[in-house]
């Protein structure tokens, strides 16, 4: 998972993750996404920043979030209140960090096309 990032945009240096501060827009990724949803659900620490993580920990994780969002439906909608308020605060604040690096999200589904 840490070397695809580097397919997905992720700041990667020997196969092992530079932490979602360093990553890029601050965690605008796919294992950017992974470190917000752990946070969301209490699995880390939102101080964790998976500074130095490898493949095997990060698909742990994903296993352990995967069964967390299937509580839900996969649906913030169907988060129970507080859980959703985090998820709001958690993915505005991410939002806010990567306007500020310069990231512009109509940019990044334009280059998906």
């Amino acid at each position: 998972m840490v070397v695809a990032a580097r397919e997905m945009g992720a700041v990667v240096k020997d196969k092992v993750y530079c932490g979602i501060h360093n990553d890029k827009y601050g965690g605008m990724t796919s294992i950017g996404s992974i470190v917000k949803d752990a946070w969301l659900f209490g699995l880390l620490p939102e101080t964790e920043s998976c500074e130095g993580w490898t493949n095997a920990q990060f698909e742990k994780l994903q296993q352990d979030i995967a069964k967390a969002w299937d509580q839900y439906g996969l649906l913030v909608g169907n988060l129970p209140a507080e859980l959703r308020e985090r998820h709001h605060r958690i993915h505005d604040e991410a939002i806010q960090r990567a306007r500020a690096m310069g990231w512009d999200p109509d940019t990044e589904l334009s280059d998906e096309s």
